[in-house]
């Protein structure tokens, strides 16, 4: 399966970005994708993911501003992220099965 996401951008503190990864396959069964992100020297950090009968998990650091949502039909997981700070910079990689995208730049700066 390859993943490609898009979304990513420069955006001030307090602003919202959307970020899709869409699938080259059906994600329909899907039950477990996720959202990662990684700022250099660190490793990669789980930020939002599915977990099975509908369920989501997020992140305590991103709780109440960032959510994971799906669109099956058109094979592309989302995450919404909003009120967005300094400490949220990094880039954004999606994983679904045994594949990550190339991932996406986020940028949060005054």
């Amino acid at each position: 399966m390859q993943l490609e996401e898009s979304g990513g951008d420069l955006v001030h503190p307090g602003g919202s970005l959307r970020l899709s990864c869409v699938a080259s396959e059906s994600i329909f069964a899907v039950n477990t994708m996720a959202w990662y992100r990684q700022v250099p020297g660190r490793q990669r950090e789980l930020v939002a993911e599915f977990i099975g009968a509908g369920m989501t998990r997020i992140a305590d650091s991103v709780k109440g501003r960032f959510t994971i949502s799906r669109d099956n039909a058109k094979n592309t997981m989302y995450l919404q992220m909003n009120n967005l700070k300094f400490e949220d910079t990094a880039k954004y990689f999606c994983h679904i099965r045994d594949s990550w995208g190339p991932g996406t730049q986020v940028t949060v700066s005054s």
